[in-house]
């Protein structure tokens, strides 16, 4: 295990914004004992972003210092619907679409992990395995006041919106996971603080050692208002093409720059530093973003897609020329209807 004082800062601090208890925590990655680390995704969309990837990074920071990484693809607990952040109740998907969308997680997480190294399991292996009396026996060490105490509910109780049962069991269902695994720490984001709490307090209740929990800030979407989301069309896919990802993220408000680095970039802190200096400074933001999405297209696709990608980007929307890859076709002289003429060359399908 890796236990110098940088790994184990960087694992306490970057973009760890609560970690329960972090005195436990850092005396856990000071002794050298090799910690069970989990991070669980419900496979609600197929595609992952670079928000879902904050907390990948945080993962595969535990990975790189010799711990043991449980990935959770939580295909059992999409059936419910986490509430988190929900103003009403999830559309509920089927099994098929669940099934659908958790074949890509493999192939996506890989991005960012060592999967050869990783442990990748489905929740519905232990979940879809339990009887009504052993849950009788969970819920018990619950109390309704509590599970209503979440914002979410809270605020839906408030303007007399519908709590539904279901979404009542989602952080008992969630928490039973890190009892399934026998986690020793358990990573999300921000908003999921209070699922990633039961999971210590069920552990605790059990009899158990009670995990430690850290949390990640939440990337905030293209669009500059709110969280990142494949729904919402505002997100970066960790998959999408050198070009897409490079363009989307120099579309982003100037706003955005500095937490873009630190949250879904690699760069040490230095040069976070360093680049934060030059906004300051007065450089024009733009040359900045052109660093930002370098960085980026460089982490996915490798250091010749982003040098390409940015040249490219630079020549068309700069210096104001065509791309490179602009479709060139021959056509015989005369006149022609112009539904005609693009499905003639290939760039319609139909008039």
């Amino acid at each position: 295990m890796k236990k110098d004082p940088a790994t184990i800062q960087t694992i306490l601090e970057r973009n760890a914004t609560h970690v329960t208890d972090r005195n436990s925590l850092a005396q856990k990655l000071v002794s050298g004992k090799k910690l069970r680390v989990k991070l669980g995704m419900d496979p609600t969309a197929p595609d992952l972003h670079i928000g879902n990837a904050v907390t990948l990074w945080k993962l595969r920071e535990f990975q790189d210092a010799g711990h043991a990484i449980i990935f959770i693809i939580g295909d059992f607990t999409t059936q419910i619907g986490d509430p988190s952040g929900r103003s009403a109740v999830r559309p509920p998907l089927t099994k098929e679409e669940i099934s659908r969308n958790a074949k890509t997680y493999f192939t996506q997480v890989g991005k960012v992990l060592d999967i050869k190294k990783a442990e990748i399991r489905r929740n519905s292996e232990w979940l879809s395995k339990i009887h009504l009396s052993d849950w009788l026996g969970i819920l018990k060490l619950f109390t309704a006041q509590r599970i209503l105490e979440r914002d979410d509910f809270a605020k839906r109780l408030k303007e007399q919106k519908e709590v539904w049962m279901h979404e009542l069991m989602y952080p008992l269902v969630q928490a039973y996971d890190s009892v399934a695994i026998k986690a020793d720490v358990e990573i999300g984001g921000n908003d999921q603080l209070f699922n990633l709490m039961a999971g210590r307090t069920l552990l605790e209740r059990l009899g158990k050692t009670p995990q430690d929990i850290l949390t990640t800030e939440i990337l905030v979407g293209t669009d500059g208002t709110r969280k990142m989301s494949k729904s919402l069309g505002n997100y970066i896919g960790i998959t999408e093409s050198p070009r897409m990802m490079f363009g989307k993220t120099m579309s982003i408000p100037d706003s955005l720059i500095m937490s873009y680095f630190r949250l879904t970039t690699r760069r040490p802190e230095e040069e976070i530093k360093r680049v934060e200096a030059r906004l300051r400074k007065g450089e024009n933001p733009r040359d900045v973003k052109l660093d930002l999405a370098s960085a980026i297209v460089e982490l996915y696709h490798g250091e010749a897609s982003a040098l390409r990608e940015r040249t490219e980007f630079v020549k068309v929307f700069s210096k104001k020329q065509l791309p490179s890859d602009v479709q060139e076709a021959v056509i015989a002289s005369g006149s022609y209807e112009v539904a005609a003429l693009l499905l003639d060359v290939g760039l319609a399908r139909s008039k």
